[in-house]
């Protein structure tokens, strides 16, 4: 089977860390989380003439102090290597998400998405890196076909943006199989929480409802998702990191949870005490076969083999979540600091 599949975890993981898409909302969470655990983390963010760093700028001093920050583009081989360099792991988050701009854009998500990650799969078997976690998305499934969603689920591109993952996931686990590679796929479902893009549907029914709207504009109402707390999702990308039994593996990391868009819009309302109203953007709505009427993850494989285990679990947990959410949403300073972002 060869060294990458020793069950050790050796002292180069814990050595240093590269996080790709630090700068964007889960990224900046995980670096958070994994410098608060006493992790050894680079940051790789993607170049720009401003110098910014995304969401890390508003990371606390003593929390940036500790962090190594490298700017960059994945789509750059010669850069991913060098970042690469002196780690002993690499949690891949960079990636194109925008499923609107799948649309309009696909060439861009082919080389952010696909051919980025073949750049770091490349400079992780070259620098014979000890754990690569790759990040998919619960959008490879397409609308569930039964519920919960297991791993052996079929994969349906319903976009663009699902296609490139899809082919990104399977890059990957050649990788493992033909070279040994040490692959993870972790396969989030729908996080949200503070620092989430505007644009995602939680963020944009809080933001109209904080600015005084009463009549929502909303696309479909009737799909479901399984949203995940970020917190939850930062947590699954450490506990499979550490977790020998992963590699080779690709895991749910959903809540387990499923609710309909109007039942968010709803609970949100309800918690910030407003009567609203919906009526449809069409601009929001999605080309009849793209949209996806269902996703609710089957989480078993990864709670049994890494002892992880959501805190925002159940109507409940997503309720307590969205409380959250709200808050760091509707506090001035975010909303200024959310106007000024050129990065989501």
């Amino acid at each position: 089977q060869g060294r990458h599949h020793s069950h050790k975890l050796t002292e180069k993981i814990m050595k240093k860390v590269l996080v790709t898409g630090a700068d964007g909302f889960i990224g900046s969470h995980l670096v958070e989380f994994l410098l608060n655990k006493g992790y050894d983390v680079r940051a790789f963010v993607l170049y720009n003439s401003w110098g910014k760093c995304g969401w890390l700028d508003t990371l606390p001093a003593h929390i940036l102090n500790d962090l190594d920050i490298f700017s960059g583009d994945v789509r750059d081989p010669n850069g991913v290597r060098m970042a690469l360099r002196g780690c002993g792991s690499v949690l891949h988050l960079a990636a194109l998400i925008g499923i609107p701009y799948s649309y309009n854009s696909p060439d861009s998500y082919v080389d952010t998405n696909i051919t980025g990650t073949l750049n770091i799969l490349q400079a992780a078997r070259d620098l014979e890196i000890d754990r690569v976690v790759h990040t998919s998305t619960s959008e490879v499934y397409g609308t569930a076909q039964q519920v919960p969603i297991t791993e052996d689920h079929p994969l349906q591109a319903q976009s663009p943006y699902a296609a490139t993952k899809i082919a990104a996931d399977q890059l990957a686990l050649s990788f493992y199989r033909s070279f040994g590679l040490p692959i993870s796929i972790l396969r989030p479902f729908n996080p949200y929480g503070p620092r989430q893009s505007a644009r995602a549907v939680i963020p944009s029914i809080i933001n109209q409802i904080s600015s005084g709207m009463r009549t929502l504009h909303l696309g479909a109402l009737h799909p479901t998702r399984d949203f995940s707390f970020v917190t939850d999702t930062t947590a699954a990308f450490e506990a499979v990191l550490r977790c020998p039994e992963a590699v080779g593996r690709v895991l749910n990391g959903g809540s387990g949870f499923e609710i309909s868009i109007l039942n968010v819009a709803n609970l949100i309302a309800a918690r910030m005490g407003a009567e609203i109203k919906i009526t449809c953007d069409t601009d929001r709505l999605r080309p009849k076969k793209s949209e996806i009427e269902r996703l609710c993850a089957d989480n078993n494989q990864l709670r049994t083999i890494t002892n992880w285990e959501p805190e925002f679990c159940g109507l409940e947990g997503f309720s307590r979540g969205i409380d959250r959410t709200i808050d760091w949403f509707t506090r001035e300073g975010n909303i200024v600091q959310r106007k000024n972002r050129y990065i989501i």
